[in-house]
């Protein structure tokens, strides 16, 4: 059985993306595993994963990253995340012996996961947008959530960690699809990469933002499957949360 039907352990889904498009995710065999077909976590439990000082709750669950590296990756393998936020990818991966290369654009976040990661793990302070620049493949695995965007009234850019008034959703979702591109060309034949990605709705608008990001990626890599993941209480803006796996197509 292959890495990705470990991992994801259900049946094929056409996933629409915006412009119409239909992706299809290959299928794959349901057997009993520890890794899950969908996800279902509490508000609360995040929190309590929630790193010192830190007062939101925008990270990643940590159970998420454990499953995606115990199955793509072996000990030793380089694990990426171009949008380290608060580090969870890179700290679970280096507790699980990985190696771990991050990128954050924010320096105050980028001190904390240095405390928070043993010496030799690498965090740079930079623009994932010159990804290609400051990482070197090749890459085994990259697990992110990039910063969300609506399509609507939001004229904060994600991609400057939102202290720009220079947003625009087109622009925004070029330059995302340009980082994926660079991830892309980082993995290793056989590498994978994991986003997790939301719908957003705001005053009667759903952004289609995981389908955009969606289609956006698999331009370069081959959409393995999307995983639905449940909240006891999402929060208000949220229509819809997956995980977007994406494989080489020579995986």
């Amino acid at each position: 059985m292959s890495a990705d039907q470990r991992f994801l352990r259900h049946s094929a889904h056409e996933f629409l993306a915006a412009n119409g498009t239909r992706l299809r995710a290959p299928a794959a065999i349901t057997q009993p595993g520890r890794v899950r077909a969908a996800y279902s976590f509490t508000s609360a439990g995040l929190a309590a994963q929630r790193p010192d000082g830190v007062v939101d709750d925008v990270h990643l669950c940590e159970q998420v990253v454990v499953d995606a590296v115990e199955e793509f990756t072996a000990v030793g393998d380089l694990v990426l995340d171009p949008f380290a936020g608060y580090g969870t990818t890179l700290v679970v991966a280096s507790r699980m012996d990985r190696q771990v290369v991050g990128v954050e654009l924010d320096e105050s976040k980028v001190e904390l996961i240095r405390r928070r990661l043993a010496p030799g793990a690498r965090i740079l302070h930079g623009d994932a947008r010159e990804l290609a620049r400051l990482v070197s493949g090749p890459v085994d695995l990259c697990v992110t959530s990039p910063p969300y965007m609506s399509s609507v009234d939001h004229p904060q850019n994600p991609l400057t960690a939102y202290r720009t008034l220079d947003g625009d959703y087109a622009r925004y979702l070029d330059e995302l699809g340009a980082i994926l591109a660079d991830v892309a060309a980082l993995l290793r034949p056989g590498g994978h990469l994991v986003v997790s990605a939301a719908n957003i709705e705001e005053n009667g608008v759903e952004t289609p933002l995981a389908q955009d990001i969606a289609e956006r990626a698999s331009r370069h890599l081959a959409l393995r499957q999307q995983i639905s993941v449940e909240w006891d209480h999402p929060p208000s803006w949220m229509s819809a949360d997956c995980l977007l796996v994406f494989g080489r197509p020579d995986a």
